[in-house]
């Protein structure tokens, strides 16, 4: 049975799934969280429901439904969860050469305070966090989120943005992880700044989703 992660793992290979206008279910990546990805004419439900709750409620070809409030509530009310956001998601190759991962990493120093709110945050949706602080008091934070996949977050102080260093730490978060590895970013649509940091940083948008948690 195809999963959640096989999906994510081919993604990051270049293969995704086929635009066939199709709505695919699988089951729930873990106990933790359930969700509704969004690709080209693809739609996966990866939660622990029937291919048949799903088509009685989506309109055959309609790969809107699954990302609207009504799917989405009764999911929610299916699974008692809660969705989270609905964020573009963005992919990026780990930085391979050795020099240009040295020079992304340069004055970064490992943070370990447990009680910053955004590493709080992090341990309730990730496994293995780790963190890292630049002298501006920017944050970068790494751990493996949804079905197992890498996946970074910024903190920028507001004192420090519009200077170039968000892109700095979206790219140290390349040189953070194996050399044959890549990273996921999820970012509201909503949030420009954002979005143009990743992509500046050499993130691709790859698809949207929402994330359902306890």
């Amino acid at each position: 049975m195809t999963t959640l992660a096989d999906i994510l793992r081919g993604i990051e290979g270049g293969t995704f799934p086929t635009p066939d206008l199709e709505v695919e279910v699988v089951p729930a990546p873990s106990e933790r969280e359930a969700c509704v990805v969004a690709f080209t004419a693809h739609i996966v439900v990866a939660a622990d429901v029937t291919a048949e709750w799903v088509a009685d409620r989506v309109p055959a070809g309609d790969l809107s439904a699954p990302l609207n409030p009504p799917f989405l509530f009764a999911l929610e009310q299916l699974t008692g969860r809660r969705v989270n956001a609905i964020d573009a998601m963005l992919l990026a190759p780990a930085l391979a050469d050795a020099a240009e991962r040295a020079i992304a990493v340069d004055g970064l120093t490992e943070f370990t305070d447990q009680t910053h709110p955004r590493i709080e945050r992090a341990w309730r949706y990730r496994d293995g966090v780790r963190a890292y602080a630049d002298p501006y008091g920017g944050l970068v934070v790494i751990g493996n989120g949804l079905a197992g996949r890498l996946e970074c977050a910024l903190e920028v102080p507001e004192r420090a943005r519009g200077k170039g260093h968000g892109r700095r730490l979206a790219r140290a978060a390349r040189a953070l992880i194996p050399a044959d590895a890549h990273i996921w970013a999820q970012v509201s649509p909503g949030n420009a700044a954002s979005l143009r940091t990743f992509l500046a940083a050499g993130y691709t948008p790859v698809g949207s989703e929402a994330l359902l948690t306890s």
